[in-house]
C-alpha cells in the first residue's frame, strides 16, 4: 500500500506535469503533446479521486467523517464546475489562429501555475495520518493487516459490497451518460440554446455540489446509511422522471429547475455511496473500496453512454430517458436489497 501521502503526491505531480505539457502544445503541429498531457492528467486522477473517503476516515472523528468525505467530493465537483465556467471566459468563441493560440496559452499557463502551487503545498504540508487516531474505528483499522490482494478477495466475497458496486455504477453511469450527451438532448427541443445547454450542465454540477455536502451532514447527524442511500437513490429516479417530462415543455427555465433537482440527488449520491461502502466493508482500506467503485463507474459510464447515444438516434430522447429512469429504478431495488451491516459504526461503538 502506498499510503495517503504518497498517493496524493503522485496524483498531484502527474496533474502538474500534464498541465505543463499542455502549455507547450499550443502550436498546431504539437497537438500530440496536448493529447499526451491530457492523458497524464487523466491517469493521475486515478490517484486523486479515491482520496476523499480515505482521508476522511484517517483524519476525522466518527461524527465528522461523512461530512469530510462529502467536502472532498465537493472539491472534485468544483473542478468540474470551473471547467464549465472558466474556459469560455478565457478562450474566445471565434478569432484568428494567433488570437485563439494566445487565449489557449494563457489558460494553460494559469492551470499549470495553479497545479504547481498545489503540488508544492501538498509536498510540504500533507501528512499521511494524525499523531493519534481520531476515532476507535480509525485506530482499529490502522492496526490491521491490509494486504491488497487479500483485501480484494474479501471485497469480492462481500455480498453487500457487490450489490452496492452494481447500484453505484448504475447511478453514476446514468449521470455520466446524461452529462456527456446533454447538449444534444437540450438542442433537440431548443435549437438556439447553445449557451443554455452549457449552463444547464453547470447547474447540474453546482446543485450536486450542494447535495453532496448536505447528504454528508445528514449521514453524520443520523448515521442512517442505508436509509439515506435508498432515499437519495429513489429521489434520483424522481428527478430523472421530472427532467424527462419537462424537456419538451417549451420553457427553458423549467428545464433549469428540473436540472437542479436531478443534479442535487444524482451527484449528492456520490459521497453517500462512498460512505456506505466504507461501512459495509470495514475494516478494508477505504481507498481500495472507493477505487473499485470508481473503476466500476468508468465501465458503467462507457456502456450507458454508448447505449444512450444509440437510443437517442434510434428511438428519440423520450424513450431513451425513460430507459435511464428504468435503470435507476433497478438500481433503487438493488440498493433496497443491501443489508444494513454497519461494521464501522459497530467498531466505533465497541471502542
Amino acid at each position: 500500500m502506498l499510503g495517503l501521502r504518497v498517493t496524493t503526491i503522485i496524483g498531484s505531480f502527474g496533474t502538474c506535469l500534464g498541465a505543463w505539457l499542455k502549455v507547450f502544445s499550443v502550436p498546431q503541429d504539437m497537438f500530440w503533446l496536448g493529447f499526451a498531457g491530457q492523458t497524464v492528467v487523466a491517469i493521475s486522477q486515478v490517484f486523486i479521486l479515491n482520496v476523499p473517503p480515505r482521508l476522511a476516515a484517517v483524519w476525522f472523528g466518527a461524527d465528522q467523517v461523512s461530512s469530510a468525505c462529502s467536502i472532498g467530493v465537493f472539491g472534485n465537483q468544483l473542478g468540474v464546475a470551473l471547467g464549465f465556467f472558466v474556459p469560455p471566459m478565457l478562450v474566445r468563441a471565434s478569432g484568428t489562429v494567433e488570437e485563439l493560440a494566445h487565449d489557449f496559452q494563457l489558460m494553460f499557463y494559469l492551470v499549470a501555475g495553479f497545479t504547481s502551487v498545489l503540488f508544492v503545498l501538498i509536498l510540504l504540508f500533507f501528512k499521511t495520518a494524525p499523531a493519534s487516531p481520531p476515532s476507535a474505528a480509525a485506530d482499529l483499522g490502522a492496526s490491521l493487516d491490509s494486504n491488497f490482494f487479500q483485501s480484494i478477495k474479501r471485497l469480492l466475497m462481500n455480498r453487500n459490497y457487490i450489490l452496492l458496486l452494481i447500484s453505484y455504477g448504475l447511478n453514476v453511469g446514468v449521470f455520466y451518460a446524461i452529462s456527456t450527451l446533454l447538449n444534444q438532448v437540450i438542442l433537440t427541443y431548443y435549437p438556439t440554446a447553445n449557451e443554455d445547454a452549457g449552463r444547464i450542465g453547470l447547474v447540474i454540477v453546482v446543485a450536486g455540489m450542494v447535495g453532496s455536502v448536505i447528504c454528508g451532514l445528514v449521514l453524520d447527524k443520523t448515521h442512517r446509511f442505508k436509509e439515506t442511500t435508498l432515499a437519495v437513490y429513489a429521489a434520483s429516479v424522481v428527478g430523472m422522471l421530472i427532467f424527462t417530462f419537462t424537456l419538451n415543455c417549451g420553457i427553458i427555465a423549467v428545464v433549469y429547475l428540473s436540472s437542479i433537482l436531478l443534479g442535487f440527488f444524482m451527484t449528492g449520491y456520490l459521497p453517500v455511496g462512498f460512505e456506505f461502502a466504507s461501512e459495509v466493508t470495514y475494516p478494508e482500506p477505504e481507498g481500495t473500496t472507493s477505487g473499485i467503485l470508481n473503476a466500476a463507474v468508468q465501465v458503467f459510464g462507457i456502456v450507458l453512454t454508448l447505449l444512450y447515444e444509440w437510443m437517442l438516434g434510434a428511438v428519440g430522447d423520450l424513450w431513451s430517458n425513460l430507459t435511464l429512469c428504468g435503470i435507476l429504478a433497478v438500481g433503487t431495488a438493488i440498493t433496497a436489497a443491501i443489508g444494513s451491516d454497519l461494521r464501522r459504526q459497530a467498531a466505533q461503538a465497541k471502542g
